[in-house]
């Protein structure tokens, strides 16, 4: 990121233009890797519910990244990450999960989980980097049939205090 670069990450209370149009992005580019039944990012009106936190990030005004955090009984989950390339490399998926992972130890969890493709190297690079460890399926990903999970990766991360 220059010197002169301003990154903000705002909760997002619902659907925005800029939303739809990063989701809307996101989901082409998984539909062109992987079968409709090994999809399984939320619907857009199903990030939006009480128990999810969606936050968008603005690169010098401009969206340029989303990501949201479910709560579930005894995780935390990463859910609709997604970066533009155009702003890859300048600390926006960084400061995305931070902020994810800030809602997720406010809120009392101490671990937090995701779901991601066998084909996003970027993100399976990024989320090594940053302290995720492979994991085994879990919550609802544990009872799908076989085929479904096949081009999935879990991960999970501790989080301090």
């Amino acid at each position: 990121m220059g010197s002169l670069d301003l990154l903000t990450v705002e909760l997002v209370p619902h659907p925005t233009d800029d939303v739809r149009a990063l989701i809307s992005e996101l989901d082409g580019i998984l539909s062109a890797e992987y079968t409709p039944e090994q999809r399984h990012g939320l619907a857009l009106d199903a990030i939006f519910t009480p128990d999810i936190r969606f936050f968008l990030a603005r690169l010098n005004g401009l969206a340029v990244g989303c990501g949201g955090v479910a709560f579930f009984s005894d995780f935390a989950e990463v859910k609709r990450m997604y970066v533009r390339d155009v702003a890859r490399g300048r600390g926006v998926a960084r400061a995305l999960l931070a902020r994810i992972e800030e809602e997720a130890r406010d809120a009392g969890f101490a671990l937090i989980r995701l779901e991601t493709g066998v084909r996003q190297m970027a993100a399976l690079r990024f989320y090594q980097r940053v302290g995720f460890q492979p994991c085994a399926a879990f919550g609802a990903y544990a009872t799908m049939a076989p085929q479904a999970i096949a081009t999935s990766v879990f991960l999970e991360k501790q989080l301090g205090a």
